[in-house]
């Protein structure tokens, strides 16, 4: 932290819990300010998440950079600050990610030597890492984060401490962790409470009114940005009912708090769970309040994250395209905001509800709700059918409201909502709580209001699930339903749909006998997914089979398809390897459009990325060329020919993906082929997410 001049820094570890990662330790800035970012899913769109899914660095060194990559963060903590994010690695093992957060520098990127820092710090980190993993402990972080170690807070020098005791105004000094340390007699004056009794204590443990969640984002201001920050305050001690101004001067060292008697402002802050401070029986407690009692601010903190949560799903449901994608990000955000435990989505077809979802419930527990008529009395199904929420802070108000509903737990609360978009019925959304609980205003009001978000996105995903089903029928119609059997050459194919979206429709693959006894290899990919580019790779692929049985040579084949797809002009551009193999001598012509180049395997297993002359993408230049190549398939060699689904991951070089296959085709056994083909493409077809479909096309000499 302090070698890139930063004043606050964390570790964020790996959990037992796969895909989430935890925060372990923090320090420079107040641990229950940041209860929100505890927790952090590593699929996320957010700066720790990318680094440790990508391994790579992200610096952020001001607001704007912020913004334009993680809109979802700077909509948390709207203030001006930098931040820097190193994965902790050791080798291919990922153990987390190093967070460091410091001022702001607009338009100054991070320069090299920080970065150097950073990163030497995180190696040393992963190196004492590995060695406790070597040792045969489990590196993993379970619980709350703890506090990093920070110098007990100053009293201040005597000559200081006399000057700030002359003044009229009440003022205290905190550090970065938020204890304070020096109070001087105007504020023991104003507050009531002794300087002794004050330091060494978290300031909101000693003066709990300041905890409210309607002041956190202050707090947070003023620790993150630097700046100064002036907000009011109401005070739950003596005199009831008291406002106070509050001004923050933050600096890298600590922090100024001072406080003065003000009149209560125009606007009231109110808290973020709905409560006003003026009503808050928490907050105006009286005088006898004793500052050495434990102070639970669980609660606030998590009210505060209600807010925060609510914001980060809204953005991320724009993100989400399918509706397993939708309900995925509802579990990863709304669950937290809440402190839901139990999520279940039905959604609305033909006037029965279907199970889309559910977490937290016990197993099987839902099935006998599943495919229920909108005529059945259910609370499930009437929160669609009247278009209202419906709230039972306790399973004996459920049970009472529904005799004889089954239940899954004696102890909880529920929350049913609507799902309606546009006025149109999509299906109903179902909270579970661990313990009971009341829903005030606030929450019922942001719930409801998020259940529109959530339809709405729900039903754009059907209309892309539906989309995305015509876009697989018909590549699935379109792709060779089997190769030809031809002596002396063995050939097998493969494709995998992309499952984010509309990611299918562009990649094909085919073998073509010419009518000259020699075999075309062909393997392409459109721009663009869904039916449009399914469509197009049909037209291409006709096209090319077209030439391929008119004898046509493969410069002939690829020129010809590329003034095809500029006449038809469908907006699109595609990538194209055409290789003519003689099966007979083995002898290879190739050309390449813009293509990833094959890989070769040779019968010692050498296995080598060919380097074939190209010309550019189809569909761009009437006036491309593509010079040929010549190569010879010895027998038992492979030749493998891909599509970039298959060698790119997002923030990840194409040259490490294409020495990944590279490797694993030099490790795989020459035959059986369809086994080579099929250990080729397992770790794609294994990724819950692919951003892209994968064709591969795989032939092989034979005796």
């Amino acid at each position: 932290m302090e070698a890139v001049g930063g004043y606050a820094a964390g570790v964020y570890l790996r959990s037992p819990t796969t895909g989430l990662l935890l925060m372990a330790v923090f320090t420079g800035l107040p641990l229950q300010l940041f209860r929100p970012w505890w927790r952090m899913q590593v699929n996320r769109p957010f700066p720790v998440a990318e680094a440790y899914r990508s391994g790579q660095a992200v610096l952020l060194p001001d607001a704007e950079s912020t913004m334009s990559r993680f809109p979802q963060l700077m909509a948390g903590l709207p203030f001006p600050f930098a931040s820097l994010y190193e994965p902790v690695t050791d080798g291919t093992e990922r153990f987390g990610v190093l967070v460091v957060l410091r001022e702001a520098t607009p338009g100054i990127p991070v320069g090299t030597a920080d970065r150097e820092r950073l990163r030497l710090a995180a190696e040393r980190l992963a190196a004492e890492l590995a060695a406790l993993t070597a040792a045969g402990a489990r590196v993993v972080w379970e619980g709350d984060p703890v506090g990093g170690p920070a110098p007990p807070p100053e009293a201040g020098a005597e000559g200081a401490r006399r000057a700030a005791d002359r003044l009229a105004q009440a003022v205290l000094s905190l550090d970065r962790q938020g204890r304070i340390g020096y109070v001087n007699t105007a504020a023991e004056h104003l507050l009531g409470i002794g300087g002794p009794q004050l330091q060494g204590k978290l300031l909101w443990q000693a003066l709990p009114w300041l905890g409210h969640p309607a002041y956190e984002d202050h707090f947070r201001a003023g620790f993150m940005s630097g700046e100064p920050v002036h907000f009011a305050a109401r005070r739950g001690r003596h005199p009831p009912g008291q406002w106070l101004s509050v001004d923050l001067y933050p600096s890298v060292d600590g922090v100024t708090l001072t406080l003065g008697t003000s009149a209560k402002p125009a606007y009231a802050p109110t808290s973020r769970a709905g409560r006003d401070p003026d009503a808050d029986p928490a907050v105006a407690a009286d005088a006898d309040v004793d500052v050495d009692a434990d102070v639970d601010l669980d609660a606030s903190a998590d009210e505060a994250s209600a807010l925060y949560r609510p914001v980060a799903l809204a953005i991320a449901l724009t993100e989400a395209v399918t509706a397993r994608q939708v309900s995925a990000v509802v579990t990863e955000e709304l669950l937290p905001a809440f402190g839901g435990r139990q999520l279940a989505i039905y959604l609305l077809d033909e006037r029965h509800l279907y199970l889309a979802w559910e977490t937290g419930f016990p197993m099987g527990f839902l099935n006998r709700f599943d495919g229920v008529s909108l005529d059945v009395r259910l609370p499930g199904v009437e929160t669609l059918t009247t278009g209202r929420p419906m709230f039972f802070e306790s399973m004996q108000h459920l049970a009472a409201a529904y005799p004889g509903i089954p239940l899954d737990a004696d102890v909880g609360a529920r929350a049913f909502l609507p799902l309606i978009a546009s006025g149109r019925p999509v299906g109903s959304c179902i909270l579970g709580f661990d313990a009971p609980r009341g829903f005030s205003a606030e929450e019922r009001t942001a719930l409801t209001a998020l259940a529109g978000l959530i339809a709405q996105a729900l039903a754009r995903a059907r209309r892309y699930d539906s989309e995305a089903a015509l876009a697989r029928g018909l590549q699935s119609a379109l792709l060779p339903h089997r190769l030809p059997v031809r002596e002396h050459v063995a050939t097998v194919g493969r494709y995998l749909p992309g499952t984010q979206g509309m990611e299918v429709g562009g990649d094909w693959y085919d073998v073509v006998e010419t009518g000259t006894g020699l075999l075309a290899l062909v393997i392409g990919d459109v721009q663009g997914h869904g039916v449009a580019a399914a469509a197009t790779m049909g037209q291409l692929r006709s096209a090319v089979r077209a030439f391929a049985l008119s004898g046509s040579t493969p410069e002939q084949v690829v020129s010809g398809t590329n003034q095809l797809l500029i006449d038809l002009d469908p907006g699109q551009f595609a990538s194209c390897c055409y290789m003519l193999l003689d099966p007979e001598s083995g002898s290879v012509m190739a050309a390449r459009a813009g293509h990833p180049q094959p890989l070769l395997r040779h019968p010692d297993g050498r296995t080598e990325v060919l380097d074939l002359a190209g010309g550019v993408v189809l569909g761009i230049d009437p006036e491309a060329s593509y010079p040929v190549t010549e190569l010879r398939l010895t027998t038992d060699s492979v030749l493998a020919l891909y599509t970039d689904g298959l060698v790119e991951k997002p923030g990840t070089d194409i040259d490490v993906g294409v020495e990944r296959l590279r490797a694993a085709l030099a490790a795989a056994r020459p035959a059986p082929l369809a086994e080579t083909a099929d250990r080729l493409i397992s770790e794609a077809g294994n990724a819950a997410d692919r951003p892209d479909d994968i064709a591969l096309l795989l032939a092989s000499r034979t005796d």
